[in-house]
């Protein structure tokens, strides 16, 4: 899951990315609206962690730009201005939640597992596809109940694909999604077809049908169809 920190305090904003980089999110920052608003236009997340006030400019207006462009990204709101009209104008907006500063990171966590749940896999706590389950809070993979190894960007590519069944998801926003910055970086995207293959064999080892399919000269998708 891709998240994006929008904070203009940097012990806060390194502490934040630092936590839920151990919890398994694909991290990336901006300390700034210019920043932030760059980023969202370039880039789709699963969820934006959002402050309201920011050297230059306004955290509701970043928001009212995520609506404008219909972005499926989830915003959680956290801001030291505890306001009840900041909070009624962020939720009016389309925001998911809102959390005041100070906060403990596990109800952050615990907030934010709870709007891509929503947002993702229609507040489910599992996720089922043919005998595949998924239990995301745990980040737990099971084929007809037996559990199964896998890496953290091997979970990743399938929490992403089961996230979007049977829509062919392009190269270029496997590597965004699973690798955030990092992807800009590659001369090629050669690496997913490596992690995919890997993937497949370890599902497949398991009792899994091959659903990963390749769609030649697009990307892959995840279907049960033949």
């Amino acid at each position: 899951m891709k998240i994006l920190i929008v904070e203009d305090e940097p012990a806060l904003l390194n502490s934040l990315a630092s936590y839920l980089r151990q919890d398994g999110y694909v991290v990336e920052t901006a300390a700034d609206y210019a920043r932030a608003h760059e980023k969202i236009k370039l880039y789709q997340y699963d969820c934006v962690l959002l402050d309201l006030t920011l050297p230059d400019g306004n955290g509701l207006d970043l928001l009212r730009a995520l609506k404008a462009d219909n972005s499926a990204a989830g915003v959680l709101i956290v801001s030291a201005r505890d306001a009840l009209d900041d909070k009624v104008r962020g939720l009016e907006l389309g925001a998911d939640d809102y959390l005041a500063k100070p906060f403990h990171l596990s109800e952050l966590s615990a907030r934010l597992k709870a709007i891509i749940r929503r947002r993702n896999f229609q507040g489910s706590a599992q996720l089922v596809f043919q005998e595949l389950t998924v239990i995301p809070d745990q980040a737990q993979v099971l084929v007809k109940g037996e559990p199964v190894a896998l890496t953290r960007k091997e979970y990743d590519l399938l929490l992403y694909l089961l996230a979007h069944p049977g829509r062919v998801l392009t190269k270029e926003s496997i590597a965004e999604h699973v690798w955030g910055d990092a992807a800009d970086a590659a001369d090629s995207f050669d690496f997913i077809y490596t992690h995919l293959k890997n993937l497949r064999k370890k599902l497949q080892e398991k009792g899994a049908g091959d659903y990963i399919r390749t769609v030649y000269g697009m990307g892959y998708k995840l279907s049960s169809e033949q």
